[in-house]
């Protein structure tokens, strides 16, 4: 009896859940088509019917990790100012959600800078959330929140702080609690409010 579509897409659905909670638990490192089919419960037979090469698993990864991320609750930061913090907070790891995030997130980039494509696809990810940055950042301005300068390079320096600030927060979470991430981030947009 042949599947219909519907179960087609509820099984891809099982192997996008099996993906994840290999990612969470192990990282890009631990990501192997064995683990997947052990996490659920299949052969990985099964699974090269979705992904024929381990490099199709980790794309399907790194879209996964990017619709998982962009679809995690965000802050309301209004305009302005406010919504350039609030968007800084929200790639942050204050919550048990958001670490879990950033840890897969941390653990891609190795995996990515090793294969071109999957390079070139991370760096469109990150340019993409500069990009939205950057929006953020010029209408700060338009509100005279926030000197005037290139919106694109003042969000390439808030995502750069943000990122050095995830991973220190990762490698060190008892230094970095969310209460000193968040006073960072208010230091960060201080000092970037006076021009200095």
């Amino acid at each position: 009896m042949a599947r219909s579509k519907g179960d087609h897409e509820a099984r891809r659905r099982e192997v996008s859940e099996a993906v994840w909670r290999v990612l969470a638990a192990r990282g890009f490192g631990g990501l192997t088509l064995r683990a997947v089919a052990a996490e659920l419960g299949a052969t990985t037979g099964l699974l090269t019917h979705y992904f024929p090469a381990k490099r199709d698993l980790v794309r399907h990864a790194l879209d996964l990790l990017e619709e998982r991320t962009a679809s995690r609750p965000r802050r309301s930061g209004g305009t302005g100012l406010a919504a350039v913090r609030a968007a800084l907070l929200d790639i942050l790891p204050l919550t048990p959600e958001a670490t879990a995030s950033n840890r897969i997130w941390v653990s891609s980039w190795d995996t990515a800078l090793a294969d071109p494509g999957l390079s070139e696809d991370h760096a469109a990810r990150y340019a993409r959330g500069r990009a939205r940055l950057a929006a953020l950042i010029a209408t700060a301005q338009e509100r005279g929140e926030l000197p005037p300068g290139d919106p694109g390079r003042l969000a390439a320096g808030a995502h750069s702080f943000a990122l050095g600030l995830v991973v220190q927060a990762l490698l060190s979470p008892t230094a970095f609690p969310p209460e000193r991430q968040t006073e960072l981030v208010d230091d960060y947009l201080a000092a970037l409010g006076t021009g200095e």
